[in-house]
């Protein structure tokens, strides 16, 4: 005899993970636009890199008829854009490493300590979110400037982890505020100091914050462009976005060169934040949460 699964009134019987809601198809709709609006700049770049300058200028939005692998040939056989990267890349790596380590202690001071005027120095971060770079870019260049910095790779990760301290704060303090203080008495029982509950258990459990501000960091420091421009005066030591600019100011004519030079630019930061967008929605969420 078959049996039949009696179900409670409402309740659908299809899996969770297959169930689409079309109560909403305005919300999808929405959805499906603006991710058009976000990627077909990105696909037109890529695409664009792959045919001739002749060929965009006849008809901008064709596809490529033949694919030309030129272009991205010649970028990555230039020795100046190889350069660039690993200037790019020391300076995110850098920033990153400075912002996750300098904001991790001071978010772990705020969240865990009871200290005079940890209200105010926590609003002073909070703050910091007011004032942009731009803003302060002229005294920065001076004082960069007076103590020697300009034109070296120190002269821009410094400022970007001093400027980038403040997002970080706001995010990691609620992250440390939430961790139950009785892991830090049951540890202080077993004989582990402040130091070592900082190290053994902390940062593990703040694993989340602590890759959500790490790669908002890394991405921030490779876009970065106004920063580099005023600090970074020799050719050999530019960034991919002034590399970008530097290319696309010589080869003014050649655009389909500077469309595959944009791509392989862009390409390093896009792949970043597509391995890591869940560990950043997990982390922003604990965040809120706490």
């Amino acid at each position: 005899m078959a049996t039949q699964t009696l179900l409670a009134p409402g309740v659908d019987s299809a899996p969770a993970g297959r169930r689409f809601d079309w109560g909403q198809p305005f919300v999808y709709l929405l959805a499906l636009v603006i991710a058009g609006i976000t990627i077909a700049p990105v696909a037109y770049i890529w695409i664009g890199g792959f045919r001739t300058t002749a060929a965009l200028n006849a008809d901008p939005a064709g596809w490529p008829d033949p694919w030309v692998l030129t272009n991205y040939a010649n970028v990555l056989t230039a020795p100046a854009f190889w350069q660039q990267v690993v200037n790019s890349t020391l300076i995110a790596l850098a920033t990153t490493v400075g912002v996750v380590l300098l904001g991790v202690m001071a978010a772990f001071a705020i969240a865990r300590y009871d200290f005079r005027g940890r209200n105010a120095l926590y609003s002073m971060f909070t703050a910091g979110l007011l004032f942009p770079l731009t803003v302060a870019i002229l005294p920065l260049y001076l004082m960069l400037k007076d103590i020697g910095l300009l034109g070296s790779l120190a002269g821009v990760f410094i400022p970007q982890i001093a400027f980038a301290l403040p997002t970080t704060i706001i995010i990691l303090v609620p992250f440390l505020r939430a961790i139950p203080g009785e892991l830090e008495d049951a540890a202080a029982i077993d004989g582990t100091g402040r130091i070592g509950f900082f190290w053994r258990i902390m940062l593990p459990l703040s694993g989340p914050g602590l890759v959500t501000v790490g790669v908002l960091a890394f991405i921030g420091s490779w876009n970065a462009y106004l920063l580099p421009l005023l600090t970074l005066n020799d050719p050999s030591a530019y960034t991919l976005p002034l590399g970008v600019q530097q290319f696309s100011t010589q080869y003014s004519q050649d655009t389909a060169s500077v469309l595959a030079f944009t791509s392989l630019a862009m390409l390093p930061a896009i792949a970043f934040f597509t391995l890591a967008q869940r560990r950043i929605v997990g982390g922003l969420t604990g965040a809120v949460k706490g």
